[in-house]
């Protein structure tokens, strides 16, 4: 049973059908067959990361990074996703907020192929089928986004493991968006950078072409999946932004404003057609509720 969504969550006009469905101009799909494959070699990287996962917990912090870096790339490549990184460098050890864009559930393993660390999602997501037993084994912090009184204790969890050395990975816009339009970032998570005292690391994720890797609306997991699997030369970019201090912005609402400044600093000069201008103007419906927060 579907119910309204809270008046408080961010939401987005991307729909399935306005966004993910459009693949915009050279893009063409590989054949079904190929499609199969990918998504069998796919799953069987993700079970491998789901058995592999405890014996990796004893492992060094830094053996431990590679080991994730590296199964994140194989799995981002087994669905034939290519992928540029330009900016840098990271520091390897540290504490770190890291902010980014969000336009798919493709975003997790992209942004942790290069700055791998504990992710905030949505505690639906705990709940998908496989993905969501390993995102709970890699120390995903859950948030119920439908209940505001947690928000307080999420974000003083997030400053622990900020104050502890450690690094936490944001989707601050909420919800996700098809890459053409873009959300506000949301402040509170901002707060616990400020804190712990640890500096904020912008990252600006797209994909060429944009259809394909959109997950919006009502998107069925299982249909983006295929979407993904099917696309020919989805090629995924990562800019890493330099850092942003709490020093500069000790206000939260002005830190949130400067981390989405740094990551759509490099849009200004792409072309900006209408994000549904190719079916019309009628106003969509809210965004995805099945993405992470």
């Amino acid at each position: 049973m579907n119910t309204a969504p809270s008046p408080w969550l961010p939401s987005a006009p991307c729909t399935p059908g306005r966004c993910a469905a459009h693949r915009g101009p050279g893009c063409v799909t590989v054949g079904a067959v190929r499609a199969v494959l990918r998504l069998v070699s796919a799953l069987a990287v993700v079970l491998a990361g789901i058995l592999l996962a405890p014996l990796a917990g004893p492992l060094p912090p830094g053996v431990r990074r590679r080991f994730t870096r590296g199964w994140c790339r194989t799995v981002v490549r087994a669905f034939g996703v290519r992928v540029r990184v330009t900016g840098g460098p990271v520091p390897a050890t540290g504490p770190m907020l890291v902010v980014a864009n969000h336009i798919s559930w493709l975003d997790i393993p992209l942004v942790a192929t290069v700055l791998p660390g504990r992710m905030l999602a949505k505690r639906e997501v705990r709940a998908w089928p496989v993905l969501g037993r390993l995102a709970a084994r890699g120390g995903t912090l859950f948030i119920d986004r439908d209940r505001l009184r947690a928000l307080p204790g999420t974000v003083r969890e997030m400053a622990g493991i900020l104050a502890g050395g450690g690094r936490v990975v944001v989707f601050p816009e909420g919800s996700t968006w098809c890459g053409l339009a873009e959300g506000a970032f949301r402040p509170a998570a901002f707060q616990a950078a400020l804190d712990a005292g640890a500096p904020v690391r912008p990252v600006r994720l797209d994909y060429r072409p944009a259809g394909p890797a959109a997950f919006v609306g009502e998107d069925p997991l299982t249909a983006s999946l295929w979407r993904i699997a099917t696309a020919r030369g989805l090629t995924a970019e990562i800019r890493i932004s330099d850092p942003i201090s709490d020093v500069q912005y000790p206000n939260r609402r002005d830190l949130a404003r400067a981390a989405q400044r740094a990551v759509a600093s490099d849009s200004a000069n792409r072309p900006s057609p209408s994000v549904h201008q190719w079916v019309g103007s009628r106003p969509a419906a809210v965004s995805s509720s099945r993405t992470p927060v």
